[in-house]
Parts: structure tokens; sequence; C-alpha cells
């Protein structure tokens, strides 16, 4: 496992994690990463709109975004992106802070029969100033802990996916999609200068309470 976190102009942080996965296959990595319990999301054929919320320690406010995510196999390996976009029907929450992924995504790289590398890379505008241990926690820790429970996952899905619904894998095969489909032209990219931007640099880690079911 191997992680860079780097500071861009015009965003937040880009972290870059590259995980080695032995025992698991490219196509079982790919089938992991779509075949699990997700936010909301409505179809768009090889495109899928996201709604999901990122728990923040307390005090800080909660993030949400709403995202477009699409995901291409090329040969022996895998692409899944994502990046924010607006929605009419998913507007700005006022218990939530709208954040911005300027864009996201997975390369999964097959290494031979039975190997593969798993790449990541994001780079997201919490729309505020965070303090820096935050940024720090989350460029240091909740990235690589997401990589590691995704493999974890991934030695179990072979025999868990042959006991559930094994031929459903709508990811690949489309016409088995049963989810409302909407069009494309009521979506436009997500602009981070049109939102709120909050000021959250004071708080310290001591004043804040790390909940046990915090989505990172």
């Amino acid at each position: 496992e191997t992680g860079h976190t780097l500071t861009l102009k015009g965003g937040g942080p880009r972290r870059f994690v590259c995980f080695m996965c032995k025992d698991v296959t490219a196509e079982t990595l790919y089938d992991v990463l779509h075949d699990t319990p997700l936010p909301r999301r409505i179809l768009l054929l090889l495109v899928q709109l996201m709604t999901s919320v990122r728990k923040c320690p307390t005090p800080l406010k909660n993030r949400d975004f709403v995202t477009m995510r699409s995901w291409l196999p090329l040969g022996s390996d895998y692409l899944i992106i994502n990046y924010s976009v607006k929605h009419p029907q998913h507007p700005p929450k006022k218990d939530y802070v709208r954040a911005v992924s300027l864009l996201t995504g997975y390369l999964i790289q097959s290494n031979g029969a039975n190997c593969s590398t798993l790449y990541y890379l994001t780079q997201v505008d919490p729309r505020g100033s965070l303090p820096k241990w935050v940024v720090n926690r989350v460029s240091q820790f909740v990235a690589p802990k997401a990589m590691r429970k995704i493999y974890k996952a991934s030695l179990k899905y072979p025999d868990w996916k042959r006991k559930h619904n094994p031929n459903l894998k709508p990811w690949m095969f489309p016409e088995q999609n049963t989810l409302p489909c909407i069009s494309v032209s009521e979506l436009t990219v997500q602009r981070a200068d049109s939102l709120e931007n909050i000021d959250e640099s004071g708080l310290t880690e001591e004043k804040t309470h790390h909940s046990d079911d915090e989505e990172t």
C-alpha cells in the first residue's frame, strides 16, 4: 500500500492511494465496487446519479454530495470515476454542507490470473476552511482504511455472490436495471464557488466526538 497527498490550486487536497490485492482478480474488485449497499442512485445506462452523506466528527457539519458516476471496462482493466453535478430534485439541504467532488475515481489493473492493483484518486472541495488536523486525518487514515475494507470484502465476495443473485450485474448488463432513469440534460456540473463556504478552522480535535458509525 502506498499513498500520497498533493495540494493543487483550485481545489482541496488530492489523495492518491495504490493498493496491491493478492488473491483477488480485477473483475472481482470491479464487481465489489458496484455490488455493495450504495447511497440513493438513479441509473443512466453506464452512468449513475448518486447522493451520499459523509459524516464528519462532531461539531463539524456533515457534508453531502450529488455526483455522477460512470465506468468503463478496458480489456482486463477497469475504470470508475465520478464528479459533482447539480440536479433540480436534489438541492443543497440546510442540515448539510454541499461539498464538491472535483474528480474521484478508481483504476483497477489486472496483474495476472489472481492478482490486481487498485488505484484510488480523489480531489474534494469540502466547501469550508477545515482544521489542519481534519485534513491530516483524512489524508493519512481514511483513504487507506477504505482501501483495506474493499480488499477484505473482495476476498469474501465470490462465495457471497454465488448465494446472492449470481447473475445479477446491472453495471455490466444495463437491461437488468430496475432503477428509474433520468435525462442527462437535467444535469449540470456543480461549481464550487456557487455553494456556501463556511469557516470551521478554529475547531480543535479535543472538542470533537468521533462516531462509531462515521461514514468516510
